[in-house]
Order: structure tokens, then C-alpha cells, then sequence
């Protein structure tokens, strides 16, 4: 299978089979398709027993979750001292980037896992959608040192679902270089709000972002 280096290299994880375990199937779903991956081949792959895998993920919805998860951490890591002192949807649009940047080696198996998570027969795979993606819009303004209080920040949440949402849209679609179609969506769209937040409610308040 071939190997995943650019996503994996970078990835700490606290059980080395587990992260594995999130590569092999990766790799397994360039080749033949996520819907198409099977855990067996990923053990045999691994020279580990299927039940060595089980016990790491419960199946392989988990191991998407997992994947998103590596996402999430790509947003938390600290933002470099000249780019906190940036204002804040300047450092909003990195936060976010990182996300898409950090899955983009596996961009079309990463739409293919979000399609396997809306099959409307696995209301188990579903339902947690929103309840995720609500938890991500949060990682991203706390890493991004966005601390405005109500009303703001409900608008503020509000907007970052729906500018993630559509970023997510384009990103699915963009075999641009770099994905450079999506990076200059997201600047654009950032802009735009961050002008429409100043003339809702005046200019945002300074923010330390811990180095």
C-alpha cells in the first residue's frame, strides 16, 4: 500500500498501533475507496490479530473520528508570537487552515468518510455530526483567542459553522494546487465577515493568544 508519510509524520499519538491502525486504512482507501476498506486487511497488513485491532477501534467509523480528530489537534498546536499578535480573523483563517491543510494529503478519502458518516441508515454514525462539529468551532476560537461575550460570540459561533460548512464545500471539490481555490475562499469570506462583525458590534477587543 502506499505509504502516507505527509499526514502521518506529524501526528503524536499516545498508542502507536492506534495511529497505525488510522494510516493503514488510509492507505488501504486510496487504492480501493473508504467504503471498500476492511479491517481484516488492515490487521493482515499490520501482522496483527483482528481482535488486537477491535480493541483499539470499535469500527471504522472510529477510525474517520480518529482521523478528524488528528484535524482538531493540528488547530490546537500554539500559533507562532507574529502571528498572535495578528488581528483576529487573521488568526482564525491559520486556525482553521491548519484543519484542512492537515487532512489534505487524504482530501477525497476525507469526503468520502463525512459521505459514509451521512448514510441515513447508521443514524449511530450521524447524530454526533452536529455535537462534533460544534465541539471543532470551539476548538477553533479558543485557539484562535477569540473571548468576545454574548451576545458576539453566539453570532460568532454561528457564522464560523456556516463559513466552516461552505470552506468544507469548496475544499471537497478543489484539485487546485495546495488547494489554493479554498485558501483564497476562506480569506475572502473571513474578510467579509470580519467587516460585517465591526459594524454589528465595533471593533473587536485585543486578545492574548498564549505563544
Amino acid at each position: 500500500m502506499a505509504k502516507s508519510a505527509a499526514a502521518s509524520a506529524t501526528l503524536p499519538s499516545n498508542d502507536a498501533l492506534a495511529w497505525r491502525i488510522v494510516q493503514a486504512a488510509l492507505d488501504q482507501a486510496e487504492e480501493v475507496g473508504w467504503e471498500n476498506v476492511r479491517l481484516r486487511l488492515v490487521a493482515e497488513h499490520l501482522e496483527v490479530p483482528l481482535s488486537e485491532i477491535g480493541s483499539r477501534v470499535r469500527d471504522l467509523d472510529a477510525v474517520a473520528d480518529a482521523w478528524f480528530a488528528y484535524g482538531r489537534k493540528a488547530m490546537q498546536q500554539p500559533l507562532p508570537p507574529d502571528i498572535a499578535a495578528l488581528p483576529a480573523g487573521d488568526r482564525l483563517e491559520v486556525v482553521l487552515w491548519r484543519w484542512f491543510e492537515s487532512l489534505s494529503p487524504h482530501r477525497l478519502v476525507t469526503v468520502d468518510m463525512l459521505k459514509a458518516k451521512l448514510w441515513p441508515f447508521h443514524p449511530h454514525h450521524w447524530v454526533p455530526l452536529p455535537f462534533n462539529l460544534s465541539r471543532t468551532i470551539l476548538w477553533l476560537r479558543d485557539a484562535a483567542g477569540c473571548d468576545d461575550a454574548s451576545p458576539r460570540r453566539e453570532v460568532e459561533e454561528v457564522g464560523l459553522t456556516w463559513l466552516f460548512l461552505a470552506t468544507l464545500a469548496v475544499w471537497s471539490r478543489d484539485d487546485s494546487e495546495s488547494q489554493k481555490r479554498t485558501r483564497h475562499f476562506l480569506h475572502r469570506r473571513l474578510a467579509n465577515a470580519s467587516s460585517l462583525m465591526t459594524f454589528l458590534f465595533g471593533a473587536q477587543s485585543s486578545t492574548r493568544v498564549a505563544p
